[in-house]
């Protein structure tokens, strides 16, 4: 690990920074003296960083709140304007992208099919892509790329450890995206980029402690633990549907046997209906089959429920979250594993832990996983360089704006 700078002024005036501008950025509008009682930090020194970043054009006097007794509150609010981000959601066939401005409200989009599979390949087709968005910024500043993609990321190197579309191991695929788009990139696990949506603009914005669990050609997680969206030590963290539910189950993609991910992914599902029907069916045609009263197939999918019910429940004994959010094209399906699902996930939390516990669905498409990829990067325009060594690389803190 990098050592830490410890004693610079500059890494003091940047921590101050970030300390306000994600206060504003959780909170909305705020005063000075709000800022100050949020964040413990001093009024005198919340002044001096407010006159910083309202020079810089980061944040801007919005409008005077309610008095207490004295003059009406000044309240600062993050300029969304002052530049923007672009978030892009690569797959097996395609990249969607984005160009969002700081509040991640999207003002263009871009999408096109993968060229080619090779690092080479994707890195030309999202250059092209990026180059197509830059323009519609205006020529304001655009800070960096955030994407996310399938597999294991090792976000603290840019390194991707195992790509499961892609067949990369140990590949630094984040420096050849940055040698090629000339600006900064944030890459990361696909799932982790909807949990940072869902951090910052969803349903977690807010919430110090929830889950995402994404359903669909495969089964994802993403942790935000007390505030903080955890990534495990070598950014492996979140691999949910290749924990083992059944030792003696079906073969997963992955090699093993009883994997969360065998048993109720789209394709587990589907194998599962074509063998009850005799014959080839998609996930929508069974789903459809279901709907329309087929007893085989609902209780295909009525048992998919079960075992993500009980699967999620020990996510919960484990970690015991406020929210659980269920996202992603596995919720095309709806109520037919709705109702097995909360049954058995209420039956198998510990005492307590299930009564203020929220579960919400949020079917996401493309786009959003997008505009959650620009999160990444956002957050990460709003911290420190902390390591020494960061400045080596091209800036993602406000000094980008000087």
């Amino acid at each position: 690990m990098l050592p830490i700078r410890v004693g610079s002024k500059q890494l003091i005036r940047e921590i101050n920074q970030s300390i306000v501008l994600n206060a504003i950025r959780s909170h909305g509008a705020l005063s000075r003296t709000d800022i100050a009682q949020q964040t413990s930090v001093s009024l005198p020194t919340i002044s001096d960083i407010t006159a910083e970043l309202i020079e810089s054009g980061l944040l801007y006097e919005q409008s005077t709140g309610v008095s207490t007794g004295g003059r009406r509150p000044v309240l600062l609010a993050l300029n969304p304007q002052a530049g923007y981000a672009i978030g892009v959601k690569l797959t097996e066939e395609a990249l969607t992208a984005v160009l969002t401005d700081l509040d991640a409200t999207i003002v263009a989009r871009h999408g096109a099919p993968l060229g080619g599979h090779t690092p080479e390949q994707i890195a030309a087709t999202m250059r092209d892509v990026v180059r197509s968005l830059v323009p519609s910024a205006g020529g304001r500043p655009v800070f960096g790329v955030g994407v996310g993609m399938a597999g294991v990321i090792d976000r603290d190197r840019n390194l991707v450890r195992h790509a499961t579309y892609f067949g990369w191991h140990d590949l630094p695929f984040g420096q050849l995206l940055e040698q090629q788009l000339d600006m900064p990139v944030v890459v990361d696990n696909d799932v982790n980029a909807l949990t940072a949506a869902e951090q910052w603009f969803g349903s977690g914005r807010g919430t110090a402690d929830f889950l995402v669990v994404s359903l669909g050609r495969g089964v994802g997680l993403g942790m935000v633990l007390d505030g903080r969206l955890y990534r495990g030590s070598r950014g492996g963290a979140g691999e949910f549907g290749h924990t083992t539910v059944a030792p003696d189950g079906p073969l997963c993609a992955c090699g093993k046997r009883g994997c969360l991910e065998a048993l109720i992914s789209d394709p587990a599902i589907t194998q599962r209906a074509t063998a009850a029907l005799g014959s080839p069916v998609t996930i929508q045609e069974a789903i459809r089959i279901a709907l329309g009263g087929d007893a085989l197939l609902q209780g295909i999918f009525a048992a998919a429920g079960r075992t993500l019910g009980l699967a999620v429940a020990n996510l919960v004994n484990v970690l015991n979250p406020a929210l659980v959010i269920i996202s992603g094209e596995g919720l095309r399906a709806g109520g037919l594993v709705g109702e097995s699902f909360h049954q058995t996930l209420r039956e198998h939390c510990f005492d307590g832990l299930a009564d203020d516990l929220r579960v919400v669905s949020e079917p996401w498409g493309d786009e959003a996983w997008a505009r959650g990829a620009a999160s990444l990067l956002l957050g990460e325009l709003f911290q420190p360089a902390l390591r020494r060594g960061d400045e080596e690389r091209p800036s993602l803190t406000i000094r980008s704006l000087g």
